[in-house]
């Protein structure tokens, strides 16, 4: 016997076999569904006849699923589910929502501003693909420029780049902290450009560029980091000192895991760094995306 195979499936035929397994018998599926009890059973016959199987039991009151029947019901649950976002992302791609958003952060980027924003994107846009990766410094922006995102939360020093729209979100601070039994922090006084270049800066670096331009450079001996948090960790263990943004380290300082760091005539800038939404300036966002980036403005500026 031939059987006639994928060709002859429909999402009808899944739709009725899901139906009859939710509600439990042909007669029930058939009120569901709004047809005759004889339409369903022969829904049914067809597609047992063109896949080869039995999916019912008939022989009790009520069809019972067979084995193999029960395990077709779950992967016709599944085509259905495919299906329906497959819709989703055509109806939503005939509106202007991007098939998928790819979303680029900076390490030092805090997180918490992010997460009610990301969550409601999901609620706006539930059928929307969402990439989303956290970079080294300088990894957003060669995503932006690569193509592979479109949005980027990132710093742009020293300036904004002339390919690049960024719009400010906002701003954080940068500590200069060491730890508690670290030879810094038994100064008595600020430490002078003597003092600290006789120890290890812990320097969070541009992985594709380790060489390239740097801020606030003290020190003679530079360890260099791409993860912020495997930073933070030398840093508690007394490794060397380091600037790091407010938010991360407020929780050390308060439990005396760390120590602010005062320097005499401190050349790193003292205003707070800017962190900025972005994208390129050839390449305009999506309808999500736009959403994602009035939404972020909206929630900041009233933070």
């Amino acid at each position: 016997m031939e059987f006639a195979g994928l060709g002859s499936l429909s999402l009808d035929q899944l739709r009725v076999l899901v139906t009859i397994a939710d509600s439990g018998s042909f007669s029930a599926a058939g009120r569901a569904l709004g047809r005759a009890q004889s339409a369903i059973s022969q829904a049914v016959a067809t597609l047992e006849e063109h896949q080869g199987v039995t999916l019912f039991d008939r022989e009790g009151y009520r069809p019972r699923l067979t084995d193999v029947g029960k395990v077709l019901v779950d992967q016709a649950r599944l085509v259905l589910a495919s299906a329906a976002r497959f819709e989703a992302v055509a109806a939503n791609s005939r509106r202007g929502v991007e098939p998928e958003l790819a979303i680029a952060i900076d390490p030092l980027v805090p997180t918490a501003p992010l997460i009610e924003s990301m969550r409601a994107l999901g609620s706006e846009f539930p059928e929307l693909a969402v990439t989303f990766s956290t970079e080294g410094l300088g990894g957003s922006l060669r995503r932006l420029r690569a193509g592979s995102a479109a949005l980027a939360i990132c710093l742009l020093l020293p300036a904004v780049p002339d390919d690049i729209v960024a719009y400010p979100l906002l701003r954080i601070r940068l500590m200069a902290v060491v730890a508690p039994h670290h030879a810094l922090a038994r100064l008595a006084r600020p430490a002078t450009r003597a003092d600290l270049e006789q120890h290890v800066q812990l320097v969070l670096s541009d992985p594709a560029s380790p060489s390239g331009e740097n801020y606030g450079l003290v020190s003679a001996r530079l360890w260099r980091f791409v993860d912020v948090g495997r930073r933070l960790d030398f840093l508690l263990a007394g490794f060397g000192w380091c600037r790091m943004p407010e938010h991360i380290v407020a929780a050390s300082i308060a439990a005396s895991r760390l120590l602010p760091l005062e320097i005499a005539d401190d050349p790193a800038p003292p205003d707070a760094l800017t962190i900025y939404a972005a994208h390129r300036r050839d390449q305009v966002l999506g309808l999500a995306g736009r959403w994602l980036l009035d939404t972020l403005q909206s929630r900041l500026a009233a933070g």
